[in-house]
């Protein structure tokens, strides 16, 4: 990667961005608010192109999410928040001083002394606690990890993967008992508990169990697909045997479907 090339090719981008904002009608009527669900949008395209081992829909993808940096950016400048130069320069000096074992003398063993260093420093920084940047806005399964990821780096965590475990299932004997009492709100806060604790338990097998509930997902849409394909008839006029029938046919087929 040559730095000149790499400066000439942002500021091409840049000096496009400030075209677009002039002279194009949809460009110009954009606010920080109007472009907040299509960033969402192109963050998840960007997730999908991951999911998909697409390098070149990952490559697409990330120049959408850069665009968009620029266009909040562009939006910023024109209010006196802030311009580009002082987004990158902020990102920078927050880098180096969250790593002080690479750009100072500290001295650390693994990954987790990193983490931990990192939320130490954040700290002393002014967050409000341990708890505060976590996005309320991230889905359920995310935010339930990022916010047991957070928690164990003050220690609150089970020592080992069996107590995990027996938290599990005492969560589902929990909503077995809220079920026999048919109490609707209570069997939706025990479920809840049940997966937040495979949540837990995912992250102790070092699952990320976001990317395995979608590949289940997608598992099972192919799958259905392949049942939709290959009836003889409506699918309303087949019994569950019949249709299960195909289904097994599916999961022999799994390598080639996926």
């Amino acid at each position: 990667m040559n730095p000149n090339t790499l400066s000439q090719s942002f500021l091409r981008l840049v000096t496009i961005m400030d075209e677009l904002r002039e002279k194009c009608p949809w460009d110009k009527k954009q606010t920080i608010h109007s472009l907040r669900n299509l960033t969402i949008e192109e963050t998840f395209e960007l997730v999908d192109a991951i999911l998909e081992e697409s390098p070149e829909a990952i490559k697409e993808e990330l120049g959408d999410v850069l665009l968009h940096i620029l266009f909040y950016s562009k939006i910023g400048s024109e209010n006196n928040w802030f311009d580009i130069q002082q987004v990158i320069d902020h990102v920078s000096e927050k880098l180096i001083r969250r790593h002080p074992h690479i750009y100072g003398e500290v001295k650390i063993q693994d990954e987790e002394e990193v983490k931990r260093n990192w939320e130490k420093i954040k700290q002393a920084e002014g967050k409000k606690g341990i708890l505060s940047g976590v996005p309320k806005s991230l889905p359920a399964m995310v935010k339930a990890l990022r916010l047991q990821e957070k928690t164990k780096q003050v220690g609150f965590e089970w020592e080992n993967i069996s107590q995990v475990w027996d938290k599990v299932e005492e969560e589902i004997l929990e909503l077995k008992s809220a079920i026999k009492n048919t109490e609707q709100n209570e069997i939706e806060e025990e479920f809840g508990d049940v997966l937040f604790s495979l949540v837990n338990y995912a992250r102790y097998l070092k699952i990320d169990p976001e990317a395995a509930l979608e590949k289940c997902n997608r598992k099972f849409k192919l799958r259905f697909e392949y049942i939709e394909k290959h009836a003889d008839r409506a699918l309303t006029d087949m019994s569950l045997t019949e249709l299960d029938a195909l289904w097994n046919q599916a999961k022999l087929k799994d390598k080639t479907l996926l």
